[in-house]
């Protein structure tokens, strides 16, 4: 039986970080993954959607390019040029996270994985059993969709954000069942497309989780692209395969699609896991600060551990989980992540929201500076979004920070620099910004917030 330093079960973002970064650290290594190296955000999350959106984002500017004096003719689309792109992108990254492991000599052993409480792994493929020994365990094993017992699914036919990518063609009519991140990046894609996408939400508005002035935001950019979004909506049956039985204010009504998208949240593999008796926090294993579990030589990093189900939240936590696993103590500060929906416009914030502001009854102010002022917006085009921070109200150290507009999600790591570093606005107003830019409209929101100290 071969024996291993650390073994990591899982192969997608938290787990071949974990892996590259243990091997680094002198540790014989090995990955086990079922599928494919990258996981869901690689093969069927992350990367695929992005493509998309790029895609959509390209015929969008296409489409509107007679704004800045560009005449075109008929403009079209071929799906199966992007389904091919997007598969190859893919397959590109796929190469890469194998050349990752190949340069750190980790064994990469294909088959399911089962981690037992004497801490070795049996690894199921084609029929074989191989049974190996680690001395520390990371569990890595990620998430599916979660699919809500709704009345008449079992004879529905619909797809998850794992299938959806692969459909043949491209839909007329789309419903879509849960309007947090995933959702609406789903509506921004298709409704590009010229897609009817019709969003329904239980909550009292899209992207629940996050800040009310963004989703506000985002709802209008939305309808202005012709989505219909239906929120405080309850959803209670599924008829004839993809019609979709709503409840909104004691009204029933039947949306008619011919693709049904269900995008209600993820729930945890813990398939892996099942003959260790681990402490669980609600549906997640329980970890601390480490992620550590119960049995203090196992592991649980990523989905598995609850909080941010974001494929860069796993990767910090797959390094923590590798240096403390090989005797180092991490400091990674995992209260500060970042959250980027790619929607049209983006959403992107860090820190706490001004919900969480209030509910803590923390004295803090708050400044906001809309797009349609700054100069770089308006030679794009794109005026759509602002730029939100929060601070302490007594020495101005930031606190929260909410960005919307065109790739916002490329500008976050300014205000989550400063909060990691316990920046205080004088010191955002010192740092001199590029012009023209959108980063001036944070130092401009930066410098307001400051006046109202």
């Amino acid at each position: 039986m071969q024996t291993y330093d650390i073994v990591i079960v899982g192969g997608g973002p938290g787990g071949y970080t974990a892996a590259s970064r243990a091997a680094a650290l002198g540790k014989k290594t090995a990955l086990v993954e079922a599928a494919d190296l990258g996981g869901t955000c690689l093969n069927r999350g992350c990367i695929p959607s992005k493509t998309y959106l790029r895609h959509a984002e390209a015929y969008r500017e296409v489409l509107h390019a007679g704004q800045f004096g560009i005449e075109t003719g008929e403009i079209r689309f071929s799906y199966d040029s992007m389904l091919k792109r997007k598969n190859d992108v893919i397959q590109t990254l796929r190469g890469g996270v194998a050349s990752l492991m190949k340069a750190g000599k980790i064994d990469v052993m294909a088959g399911w994985g089962t981690i037992h409480p004497d801490l070795t792994v049996s690894v199921e493929s084609a029929g074989t059993k191989t049974v190996i020994q680690g001395k520390k365990i990371i569990a890595a094993m990620g998430s599916t969709p979660a699919v809500p017992p709704i009345k008449g699914i079992e004879q529905a036919s619909y797809h998850t954000s794992d299938t959806i990518f692969d459909m043949d063609r491209m839909p007329e009519r789309l419903t879509i069942i849960g309007a947090g991140y995933i959702g609406v990046e789903f509506a921004s894609i298709y409704a590009a497309f010229g897609v009817e996408v019709t969003l329904v939400e239980m909550a009292d508005r899209i992207i629940p989780l996050e800040d009310s002035d963004a989703g506000d935001e985002l709802k209008r950019t939305l309808l202005d692209q012709n989505v219909t979004i239906l929120t405080n909506t309850a959803v209670e049956e599924i008829k004839d395969g993809t019609n979709t039985v709503i409840n909104k204010d004691g009204s029933r009504s039947v949306l008619e699609a011919d693709v049904l998208l269900i995008s209600t949240g993820r729930r945890a593999n813990l398939q892996a896991l099942k003959e260790l008796d681990l402490e669980k926090d609600g549906p997640y294993v329980r970890t601390n600060k480490a992620m550590q579990t119960s049995h203090p030589d196992i592991y649980a990093i990523g989905d598995l551990a609850g909080g941010w189900q974001l494929a860069h939240a796993a990767s910090a936590e797959g390094t923590i989980a590798a240096e403390h696993a090989s005797g180092r103590t991490p400091n990674i500060n995992m209260q500060l992540i970042p959250r980027c929906i790619y929607t049209y416009p983006e959403v992107a914030s860090v820190g706490f929201s001004e919900a969480e502001l209030l509910k803590e009854g923390r004295a803090y102010k708050t400044s906001r500076t809309p797009l349609r002022i700054n100069g770089k917006s308006l030679t794009a085009g794109n005026t759509k979004g602002f730029m939100k921070l929060f601070s302490d109200e007594k020495y101005g150290e930031i606190l929260g920070a909410v960005l919307v507009g065109p790739h916002v999600t490329e500008m976050i790591a300014e205000p989550e620099a400063f909060m990691q570093l316990e920046g205080t606005l004088e010191e955002w107003k010192a740092m001199v910004h590029p012009h023209p830019t959108l980063s001036e409209s944070l130092h401009d929101t930066a410098v307001s917030l400051l006046n109202k100290l």
